[in-house]
């Protein structure tokens, strides 16, 4: 590990810590984004996605006018095409524990695909019952995204309202507990790999 990386990493480190959010760029290289986008399309066609709701277990509610999303998670076990996206977590895990002492133990993703005229309204991503969820995580895939397509996403911070474009390779990590934010509207078919951090003790299991 190259001191530059390390420099890196504090820096993002300290931008999560004062602003709650962090938006990094070609987080992944051209070579991973074509791999993902692959096994994304070879899902999609496969019709391997469902539905997304809103809550969880016995509070778990379809709803079209707050979200229009269709996901399907992810298994590290099984999706083994996704290795370096997996490894790249499990750095910014690493990285987080060491600088934002934060004791994040596991993750959890699925691949989210907006069609066109979804969104997903003002939200907070912690469940009634459940507050594992520390640092959201969102990985875009869209390639050529411009100006006019759609699905930015909105983050709102300290009454500011920030709009963050989903352009192909971009990261973004946000405090799962303190930044609302929605999913505009998007004019075009709009790819992520979208999950969270989590504080996870041993032996106990979350159900998504």
């Amino acid at each position: 590990m190259t001191n530059n990386h390390e420099d890196i990493w504090i820096d993002w480190v300290d931008t999560l810590s004062e602003e709650n959010y962090l938006v990094i760029d070609d987080f992944i290289n051209d070579r991973e984004l074509d791999i993902f986008l692959s096994y994304f399309q070879d899902h999609l066609n496969e019709n391997d996605f469902k539905k997304a709701g809103i809550g969880t277990g016995t509070e778990f509610q379809l709803k079209s006018q707050i979200r229009g999303d269709y996901i399907r998670w992810l298994n590290r076990e099984k999706d083994t095409e996704l290795s370096d996206f997996f490894a790249r977590v499990d750095e910014a895990i690493a990285r987080l524990n060491r600088y934002c002492f934060l004791s994040l133990s596991g993750s959890e993703f699925h691949m989210a695909h907006y069609p066109k005229g979804t969104f997903y309204k003002r939200h907070l991503d912690q469940f009634n019952h459940r507050s594992n969820r520390l640092i959201s995580m969102i990985l875009y895939l869209n390639k050529d995204w411009a100006a006019g397509d759609g699905g930015e996403l909105k983050v709102y911070l300290n009454g500011e309202e920030r709009k963050i474009a989903p352009i192909a390779k971009r990261v973004v990590l946000m405090r799962s507990d303190l930044v609302e934010h929605e999913v505009l509207e998007t004019n075009v078919d709009r790819y992520s790999l979208t999950g969270w951090l989590l504080y996870q003790p041993p032996g106990l299991t979350f159900l998504a």
